[in-house]
């Protein structure tokens, strides 16, 4: 029948009015593939509203989410690594470390900072996965270190939050070096009788797995987050047997008794303020 296909030729039609929606509305589950509108996803604490998915986030938003009011006071906010190896890859180690920050707006992959939690006291250090993988150097222990310190100083609970691919290659022995030193720190707040609260991210591998992030009076984990130290392949190779499904995974952990508990990043804050009024 004619009106189902267009039989005259050279017929335009005007588009002038047509509206695109614009980028960034919409948000796609990496996981269930399930579509939902961003302020959603963001009032759900950036966590699927279908599968319960839990999106990878920087400090900023870990900080928006547990601050009450987001208010709190950053600690060497403007520290940046050096170059003591003078390391090059497919390039200087600096250029790679400007080139980062201008694209992520950080020093580098740690931010800390000391404010309230449902008005308990509390200082945070949350690791970025998006600078450089998150990978644990020099600036990263330092950080960490200091404000352990300042945990110590204020007397009030400490919560390290990891999110890292493990140490960083660039500075080979010198991000080494950060596993004992922020060791040493846990040892003085334990001590100081300061509680110390690990918080394990999507992915906690590596070094960072290795030291800090396995040594809290608590370890706890994200729904689904991938723990870890060296990759699947790795540990294939090495002991020559196949692994157990998901065995890197929160839940295979806490079944085996790796971690204490995990928590829904929507009930995070509450449960990190019931915690540390139970063990303050």
């Amino acid at each position: 029948m004619a009106w189902f296909k267009r039989q005259e030729k050279g017929i335009v039609t005007l588009t002038e009015d047509k509206k695109e929606a614009p980028d960034g509305l919409w948000y796609q589950c990496p996981s269930c593939k399930k579509i939902q509108h961003v302020r959603e996803h963001k009032n759900n604490c950036y966590t699927c509203i279908d599968c319960n998915y839990h999106e990878r986030i920087d400090a900023a938003r870990y900080f928006e989410l547990l601050f009450d009011d987001n208010e709190f006071t950053e600690l060497d906010e403007n520290m940046i690594s050096g170059d003591p190896l003078q390391f090059t890859d497919t390039k200087k180690y600096p250029e790679r470390i400007k080139a980062t920050i201008k694209k992520t707006g950080l020093k580098d992959a740690v931010r800390t900072g000391y404010g309230k939690i449902n008005s308990l006291g509390l200082v945070i250090a949350c690791m970025d996965f998006g600078f450089i993988g998150g990978s644990m150097g020099s600036v990263v222990g330092e950080k960490i270190a200091r404000a352990m310190d300042k945990a110590i100083e204020l007397k009030v609970p400490f919560l390290m939050i990891s999110k890292s691919g493990g140490a960083r290659m660039m500075e080979a022995g010198y991000s080494l070096m950060q596993m004992a030193k922020t060791s040493a720190k846990i040892a003085l707040m334990d001590k100081a009788k300061i509680p110390y609260i690990s918080l394990m991210t999507d992915p906690t591998t590596g070094g960072v797995t290795a030291s800090y992030a396995m040594l809290g009076d608590f370890n706890i984990s994200e729904p689904g987050a991938l723990i870890g130290f060296a990759g699947p392949r790795v540990i294939r190779e090495t002991i020559g047997k196949d692994l157990p499904e998901g065995f890197q995974s929160a839940e295979f952990l806490l079944e085996h008794g790796f971690l204490d508990f995990i928590v829904d990043r929507k009930e995070m804050k509450d449960k990190l303020s019931d915690l540390i009024k139970l063990i303050s």
